[in-house]
């Protein structure tokens, strides 16, 4: 086996420094009078519409595209406020039933009047100039057209009304339709007013322990019928409080557990957030647990109450021994349990306050496993208040969450969704596989948003069919409970990270990709319905085969930043035989992405592409995934590029088809590869990151079976790259020594 390597060089940051690209519709098409005219009628009726509503100042408008819109041809020209570009007032935006966007405005009521306005001045130029049509060629003339001064456009706002109404198949205003027989977890469409003073004008009373970041709000039924009421545009997503619980399926040989276990040294912590602990169990130990549930709830007591939370920790702390064949080599972890649920479910509004303060307050631990989940599916066009939080909070404290992928126990073969909180898009997300890889039948599906990649990896949780195919657990008065769920995956992909984070050393970011990378096997990619249901694969079970490759692969990690528009390396030395690079590649690439929730659909702020391969003649990179975005004369659509290359989704991985007739790839007068990371956020000015952390796992498989890792190696040195190999040994000694407790003499 070669030992995994660390890889350090220098990358350059480059601004972007191309000509932007000349917006315009496509080929063989054409806008006429008519299709304006249509956009004028629609904003004539939301400007008689919002002169009647004084909730707030403004107005919501919401754009209908006739497509899958990507971010350059969103409208430009209507609804342009001075000194704001219409992407910048957006706030929510969904998916219709066809996949097409539907993008919400908040913007001033005046503003209605000026697109009207500028609409008809561009009327005019289109009749006068272009005889009522407008073509794709001659609109890529008007950047060296001058109008006659008795119009009131410049060419470039003519450009862009234009340009806008061809991909906008309607303006309109969405009102919520939902029933609501519960208390919800409510937010509200961003109109600059407080949510408190909001209300209030609606006859609505609340206080500020009920509010959540501004726009989100706890509320009850009647309190939500009134909005409805009153003023349905408001509401942009909604989801109810109480999560309800699957109850887990047990096969208990009514055997007691008695097997000594050692006292805690110095091993790492894991944090459990989960229903409450049984101190009486034989490695409690090993568990600082706290209850955070107030002594006067009615049935505390209930041994109920105790079961879920004390399995998962049980796995946590002693999994190996309990489960001989998935003895992970990753040992034993210490566990700070904290209880906030009780096992019929909980409340997500309080979940959210709790979570947050504790994270805050544990500082130290850097992995959490959450394997709490609701029964509800998740919503096509946004993410859960719980799962926004989480994604923020792993932005803010440099934590990973590990995440149950939730559990369908109605029999419905894997047609139900995920619930939340497996809808986190930065946390990393487990579903169950049984003994032979295949889906569980309690399994669920993603994706998220009808994109992300949920769940990301997929471990064996236990399956129902026999005692060899459940996961041994200790429940309460130490009764051995064999089990099935991804409540009981998740804590093996836990355990790995905290070995790869705190053994090891490894950053969240590199952890999180190696889980992922280990995941993606060599040969076709997995099928549609492959990937909702186990996301990138089955991780191995030994800790061995993620931080070692065969002695035909070279496996290394490189982690830095992107700080500017293009991050790029082109020294990376691929070994080299008879000319040709006798290799297959596969590459995995995690960020964790700063998201805003009342963004819908458009939830991820930044994307991070990847290209990673031969570097060509003409000094561009041959991707090893044939990722031509950006490239001169390539044109990749908004639907290609999401599904294809992953787009705003920041976790990628890319690969070769590999196959036993697969031949030496040709080498380049450049005989180095490159890598290159394009950096793109989804607002002009919105508080963008200036770097993003990102980590590439990248593993090279010789198709000849020879080992090169030497070779490697050495090429690297000669090239600047400092290489660093890992290995398990003197990573162990390294975090002795460091947790040792020094005694200094008086």
């Amino acid at each position: 086996m070669n030992s995994i390597l660390k890889l350090k060089g220098k990358f350059t940051n480059k601004k972007y420094d191309k000509e932007s690209g000349s917006r315009n519709i496509p080929l063989n098409s054409s806008v006429s009078v008519d299709i304006l005219e249509e956009r004028i009628k629609e904003l004539e009726l939301l400007k008689k519409f919002w002169a009647t509503q004084n909730y707030f100042e403004g107005a919501l408008i919401s754009v209908h595209y006739n497509r899958l819109i990507a971010k350059t041809n969103r409208i430009a020209g209507i609804l342009y406020e001075k000194g704001t570009p219409p992407n910048e007032s957006i706030v929510g935006a969904r998916f219709s039933k066809d996949k097409k966007h539907i993008i919400t405005h908040y913007i001033k009521k005046e503003t209605i009047s000026n697109s009207i306005k500028e609409l008809n001045y561009a009327i005019e130029i289109l009749k006068g100039e272009y005889k009522g049509v407008l073509s794709h060629d001659e609109i890529l003339g008007i950047k060296s057209k001058t109008f006659p001064a008795k119009y009131k456009l410049s060419c470039s706002r003519f450009k862009n009304i234009i340009v806008d109404s061809y991909y906008v198949e309607y303006f309109g205003i969405d009102n919520n339709e939902n029933n609501y027989t519960e208390r919800s977890i409510i937010s509200l469409f961003d109109t600059n007013t407080e949510t408190i003073s909001l209300l209030k004008s609606l006859n609505i009373n609340v206080l500020e322990n009920r509010i959540i970041e501004n726009n989100t709000v706890l509320l009850d039924k009647d309190e939500i019928e009134l909005i409805k009421l009153k003023a349905p545009y408001l509401i942009s997503m909604s989801m109810k409080d109480f999560a309800e619980i699957m109850p887990d399926e047990i096969k208990r040989n009514n055997n007691t557990f008695t097997r000594d276990i050692p006292s805690p040294s110095i091993e790492p912590t894991i944090g459990v957030i989960d229903t409450l602990f049984d101190t009486n169990a034989y490695f409690s130990e090993w568990v600082d647990f706290r209850n955070m549930l107030s002594s006067d709830i009615p049935d505390l007591e209930d041994e109920r109450n105790y079961q879920h939370g004390t399995r998962v920790s049980s796995i946590i702390v002693d999994g190996p021994q309990l489960n001989p064949r998935l003895n992970d080599n990753c040992g034993r972890f210490k566990v700070r349990h904290f209880g906030v649920a009780l096992y019929n479910g909980f409340s997500a509004f309080s979940i959210i306050k709790q979570i947050k303060n504790i994270v805050l307050e544990n500082k130290d631990i850097k992995v959490w496993n959450l394997s709490l989940g609701s029964d509800t599916e998740i919503e096509e066009n946004f993410i859960s208040p719980i799962a926004y939080l989480l994604d923020k909070i792993q932005v803010d404290n440099d934590v990973i969450f590990v995440i149950a992928g939730t559990n369908d126990r109605r029999g419905t073969k894997n047609e139900l969704k995920i619930a939340s909180p497996a809808d986190s898009v930065n946390a990393l997300v487990v579903n169950s596989v049984n003994n032979l890889n295949n889906p569980t039948t309690y399994s669920r599906r993603g994706p998220v948003l009808s994109f992300y990649i949920k769940p990301d990896v997929s471990y064996y949780g236990g399956d129902s069919t026999s005692f060899e195919e459940c996961i041994n657990t200790i429940g309460i008065n130490n009764n051995e409970d064999f089990v099935s769920g991804t409540s009981y995956a998740a804590p093996w992909i836990a355990r790995k990270i905290a070995y790869l984070i705190h053994i090891l050393g490894f950053s969240k970011e590199e952890a999180k990709a190696l889980i992922i990378d280990s995941a993606e096997k060599w040969g076709n990619k997995y099928t549609e319905e492959q990937i909702e249901l186990i996301g990138h694969g089955v991780v191995p079970i030994d800790i061995n085969d993620i931080i070692k490759s065969r002695n035909d692969e070279i496996r290394f990690v490189i982690s830095t930043y992107a700080e500017k528009y293009e991050t790029y390396n082109l020294t990376l030395p691929i070994p080299i035989h008879n000319d040709k690079y006798p290799f297959i590649a596969k590459a995995t690439m995690c960020y964790f992405s700063t998201c805003n929730r009342l963004q819908g659909v458009d939830y991820t702020n930044e994307e991070l592409d990847l290209k990673i391969g031969r570097i060509q003649d003409n000094e561009s990179i041959k991707s090893i995934n044939k990722d031509g975005q950006g490239e001169i004369g390539t044109y990749v659509n908004e639907k290609r590029s999401r599904n294809e290359f992953r787009k705003w989704d920041n976790s990628k991985s890319i690969k070769e088809k590999y196959s036993p007739k697969n031949g030496e790839r040709d080498s380049y007068k450049n005989k180095l590869w490159g890598i290159n990371i394009i950096k793109t956020n989804r607002f002009y000015s919105k508080k963008n990151r200036d770097k993003i952390k990102f980590a590439l796992v990248v593993t090279l498989k010789e198709i000849n079976g020879e080992n090169r890792i030497d070779e490697f190696i050495q090429r690297c040195f000669f090239n600047q790259w400092f290489v660093e190999k890992v290995e398990l040994d003197n990573q162990i000694d390294l975090y002795n020594k460091a947790e040792e407790d020094i005694t200094f003499e008086k």
